[in-house]
């Protein structure tokens, strides 16, 4: 099933990056190692992931698990050390991104980077591994910024090349994010016969 996409206001003073990669390519295991070294750099990152299977964040058993089997929703669940937000939506369209960011935006954070999402209009760093034998996204996807790939691929023109495998290369560039953002929120231009 394919993600709706509605328009998406790109508000000046919140940096949004998408993080999109086919399956498999290793998009959380990527992230599990860049927000230590980014939070290491003063940055306090957000992440928005999009799931497509039904989850669960509470325990069956639990007070918040019972209470919002029995109708509870929204459901807030809140301790000294961390709140939780659970909410059924059986009857509505799948997530919607920008009401997704409209709940992220009070936290202030310095950057959003966004799991998922793919087909949504926002700026993008595409992970690529070659070896899956997918196609490269950048192609098609005038919102792609850079790719980060462990193997040479022929980018688009406008589109960065990164190694997918340089950790500090790849949050060097994610620090940067920030400050390029006010000039970034547009796609780029594509011309016919960009590499595919």
């Amino acid at each position: 099933m394919s993600e709706p996409v509605a328009s998406l206001t790109l508000d000046e003073s919140l940096p949004l990056l998408g993080i999109a990669a086919w399956s498999g390519t290793g998009k959380t295991t990527l992230l599990e190692a860049l927000l230590p070294r980014l939070r290491s750099r003063g940055l306090r990152v957000a992440v928005i992931k999009h799931a497509h299977h039904s989850f669960d964040v509470d325990q069956p058993g639990k007070d918040s698990h019972r209470l919002r089997q029995a109708g509870a929703s929204p459901m807030l669940v809140a301790s000294r050390s961390r709140l939780a937000l659970m909410m059924e939506t059986p009857d509505q369209p799948e997530a919607d991104l920008a009401a997704l960011l409209a709940m992220v935006a009070p936290q202030r954070p310095d950057l959003v980077l966004v799991e998922g999402f793919k087909a949504w209009p926002l700026p993008k760093l595409e992970l690529h591994r070659p070896a899956l034998g997918k196609a490269l996204r950048a192609s098609g996807d005038p919102w792609v910024r850079a790719v980060a790939s462990d193997a040479p691929v022929p980018l688009p023109e406008g589109v960065e090349r990164l190694d997918l495998n340089d950790h500090a290369g790849l949050t060097e560039w994610i620090v940067a994010w920030p400050a390029r953002w006010p000039a970034e929120r547009q796609p780029r231009a594509v011309r016919e016969g960009s590499p595919s």
